[in-house]
Order: structure tokens, then C-alpha cells, then sequence
């Protein structure tokens, strides 16, 4: 798994489920709420700071939703799309690589088309069973709950980047364009 976390270019993620809880929260006018936790959000920005793409590719729409890739300055994703093998294809095709040089992270069955068209597949930790044995590697962390950091650390360390997370120093002078 080591030579292939170190090809890794892309990292394409689901987004409910993976960088949510999973739970969809309504009022009167729609989705009303998201939670997404601070690591992933930092580890997302860690991975593209050191050169590594990360794209959003969720079954959903939201106002909400949009407000977090803005606030991740995160420029390759679809949203509303269900179809997901074509549309990591086309996120490939955007972000200039091979499914070699992807990453894909999910928890749901609508996740295994990306699973088998990425060069390496990881299953949060609370996903069914059907989904972790369709993986590459299974989590220890479940979705919402830091799963998206726990890869993007093993990536970092895997390329030799892990100075990043790991490190004042390395930390401090990738900051710049830090968001949590």
C-alpha cells in the first residue's frame, strides 16, 4: 500500500458520510444543517498545500455544502451527481491525472463505481460491511469523526510531506492559506 499511497495526485471524496456524520438535518425550508469536523477540513487544505488536489464529489446539493468548498477553496467538485464512476473520471481529466494517481474515500454502495475506477480506495470506519471489504484500506475512524485527516496523514507520511502535521516548523510554514 506504501508505493501506492506515493503515487497519490488526487483525493477525491464523498461528502455525507465521509466528511459528514451521514445524518441530513431538515426544517421548513430545506437542509438545515452539516457537520463537518475541523481535521478533515485541515487536513484537506495540509494535502493541497503540499501539492496533492483534493475534489468533492457528493449525490447532494446544498448552500450549505457550497459554503464549505468556498471556505476550503476547494475548485474541483460535482455536486447532485449520483453517477459517480464517470464523474471521477472527469475530476481526473480536470485535475490532469491518471486513476493511478487517485484516491478515493467513501462509506456507501453508491461509493463502489469510484472504489473501482481509483487507484486506491479507502472505507470509513462505519461504513457497511460490504463497503470495507470493497476497499483498499479500512479506516479506524468513522465518518464526521476526523476519517478524511486519518488518510490524508497517511498520504503525507507515505510521500515524505508529514512535516506538515507533524512539525512546528512544517506546520508554520504551510500556513498560509491554512482553513480549518
Amino acid at each position: 500500500m506504501q508505493q501506492k499511497l506515493k503515487k497519490i495526485k488526487l483525493v477525491i471524496t464523498d461528502v455525507d458520510g465521509v466528511l459528514t456524520d451521514g445524518l441530513l438535518h431538515y426544517d421548513a425550508n430545506g437542509e438545515a444543517i452539516k457537520s463537518f469536523h475541523v481535521r478533515d477540513g485541515l487536513g484537506i487544505k495540509m494535502l493541497m498545500e503540499s501539492g496533492i488536489q483534493v475534489a468533492l464529489l457528493s449525490g447532494r446539493d446544498s448552500a450549505i455544502l457550497r459554503r464549505r468548498i468556498a471556505d476550503l477553496g476547494i475548485t474541483l467538485f460535482f455536486l447532485g451527481k449520483l453517477e459517480k464512476e464517470s464523474a471521477c473520471f472527469e475530476l481526473m481529466k480536470q485535475a490532469g491525472v491518471k486513476p493511478e494517481e487517485t484516491a478515493y474515500i467513501g462509506d456507501d454502495s453508491v461509493d463502489l463505481p469510484a472504489f473501482a475506477v481509483s487507484g486506491l480506495s479507502f472505507a470509513v470506519a462505519d461504513a457497511p460491511y460490504y463497503v470495507k471489504n470493497a476497499a483498499d484500506h479500512v479506516l479506524s475512524l468513522g465518518g464526521g469523526k476526523g476519517a478524511f485527516r486519518e488518510m490524508s496523514d497517511m498520504i503525507l507520511t507515505a510521500q515524505g510531506k508529514s512535516s506538515v502535521f507533524d512539525s512546528a516548523q512544517g506546520f508554520l510554514k504551510s500556513v498560509k492559506n491554512m482553513a480549518q
